[in-house]
């Protein structure tokens, strides 16, 4: 990832917002609606942005909505990148160097997944405690890019505590369940099958998806406070005897919207 390029996007996002974002929210799939909410505000849509990129999966808008939220300033991604699009993992990145280096501070990310732990059901939201990388790649692979972090950053608490705390607490007040867990991210596009699926449960994998991992790596690395939110859309491969589809990630999202947005809402408008 060139300087050149970061800083080019965050200059033309000057010109379009005269504010720095308390916090950058990436929406997952079927979760974008939340960014309706937003008062006062300037959508800048992907393809807009000189030298930025374009997603293509189902139920992703492709824009940044800037604005004002329970009090604070937000950037709300509706659409986010994924390794499977074929973008490289520097480039499914990108958006978080880009807001890092205007000036962002808080990442909360979230993402549709599957259940690996057979407690967790279509439904649930699971705070992701720690995650891991199947990917076989890393966004931070390459030129260190010194003005944002150190060579060999730690890993040990990439998601902050504290913001889970908060995260329970809202949860508790408002009658929302929350589970915590380890989120496995695998490329795709395709779904894991049954033998991968035994393979990360015993490894510790508590949910599996296909986002969030490059996101948080480099946000992490960037000394950005993260946490990450999970919706279980569906039970993995080989758990229940039916087929995966992403008809299915979609219908379950919209139908925990309601306690998905009070949630998050909340922990906006009492973070630090």
């Amino acid at each position: 990832m060139e300087m050149k390029r970061i800083d080019q996007i965050v200059e033309y996002l000057k010109s379009q917002v005269s504010f720095v974002p308390d916090v950058l929210v990436i929406l997952g799939s079927g979760l974008g609606s939340m960014a309706e909410h937003v008062e006062n505000k300037i959508i800048v849509k992907y393809e807009d942005i000189p030298e930025f990129l374009v997603s293509t999966v189902e139920g992703h808008a492709g824009q940044f909505v800037f604005g004002d939220y329970k009090g604070k300033k937000v950037a709300m991604m509706q659409g986010r990148f994924h390794y499977y699009e074929g973008y490289s993992m520097k480039e499914v990145t990108l958006p978080v160097f880009v807001l890092n280096r205007l000036g962002v501070q808080n990442m909360i990310v979230t993402n549709a997944c599957g259940g690996v732990n057979e407690s967790l059901l279509p439904g649930d939201l699971m705070l992701i405690e720690d995650h891991l990388n199947f990917t076989g790649n890393n966004p931070l692979m390459g030129k260190n890019l010194d003005s944002f972090g150190a060579r060999f950053p730690d890993m040990s608490k990439v998601y902050n505590r504290d913001l889970m705390g908060l995260a329970e607490r809202v949860g508790k007040e408002e009658g929302i369940p929350l589970k915590r867990g380890v989120y496995a991210m695998y490329t795709g596009p395709s779904y894991e099958t049954p033998a991968e699926i035994r393979a990360y449960r015993t490894l510790g994998a508590d949910a599996i998806g296909m986002s969030t991992v490059p996101e948080a790596i480099v946000a992490n690395y960037a000394g950005m406070k993260v946490l990450g939110v999970s919706c279980i859309t569906n039970m993995a491969a080989g758990i229940l005897d039916q087929p995966l589809n992403h008809e299915e990630v979609i219908e379950v999202s919209t139908r925990v919207r309601e306690s998905f947005t009070t949630l998050i809402s909340r922990v906006i408008e009492e973070m630090e």
